[in-house]
């Protein structure tokens, strides 16, 4: 056997999934804020325009988040993508310029 057959994963892959797990949480309180905003500010065209783009961002960050998640449950889970780490990146960037742009 070799040393990376009998690897042991300890706790870093489970950290890492609570790590992802926190941030798809902070993402969609962001998102549901955004959409109290967006609504309680009465709704404007471009209000509601935002809020459909923060609903895609955030289930943009979802998809790759959950793709994240369950590829880390074998013993030595494969790396995350630059796609996926571009996507996610893009999605929480999405997400802050959207909300900035209903205060507006």
């Amino acid at each position: 056997m070799t040393a990376t057959a009998d690897r042991d994963p300890g706790l870093q892959p489970e950290r890492t999934r609570l790590a992802w797990r926190r941030t798809t949480l902070t993402a969609t309180v962001v998102a549901l804020l955004a959409g109290r905003q967006a609504l309680h500010s009465g709704a404007t065209p471009a209000a509601l325009v935002a809020l459909a783009l923060s609903a895609l961002a955030w289930l943009g960050f979802l998809l790759v988040a959950h793709h994240r998640v369950s590829v880390l449950d074998v013993a030595r889970p494969e790396q995350l993508a630059p796609r996926g780490a571009l996507t996610a990146a893009l999605c929480t960037v999405a997400l802050a310029v959207f909300a900035a742009a209903m205060l507006f």
